[in-house]
């Protein structure tokens, strides 16, 4: 296993972007855009965050999660339900 003198690589920023900061209710500082489309969102109601479900279609513009302090370790946490509902689709290809 790799061991890191930092964990700079857990935060990205893109002020320039022109939707930045694409959520409110966070400081701007903090704003973390390493996860621009969030990963979990393919698990629907097990993502963790704060969504809300308009017309049939998860919303997520409510949700800061992939975006605050620690979102990376918690997206990482929730990355090992997103490999196997990703493997359970390919294993579903198989069988049409």
């Amino acid at each position: 296993m790799r061991t890191y003198e930092t964990e700079n690589y857990k935060f990205n920023q893109h002020k320039q972007c022109e939707f930045f900061p694409c959520h409110k209710g966070m400081e701007a500082e903090k704003f973390n855009c390493l996860f621009c489309y969030c990963p979990l969102y393919m698990l629907g109601n097990q993502c963790s965050g704060n969504f809300k479900v308009t017309n049939g279609i998860k919303d997520c513009s409510g949700c800061i999660k992939p975006h605050d302090e620690g979102s990376y370790d918690f997206i990482m946490s929730k990355m090992t339900m997103v490999i196997q509902k990703g493997s359970s689709f390919i294993k579903n290809i198989d069988k049409l």
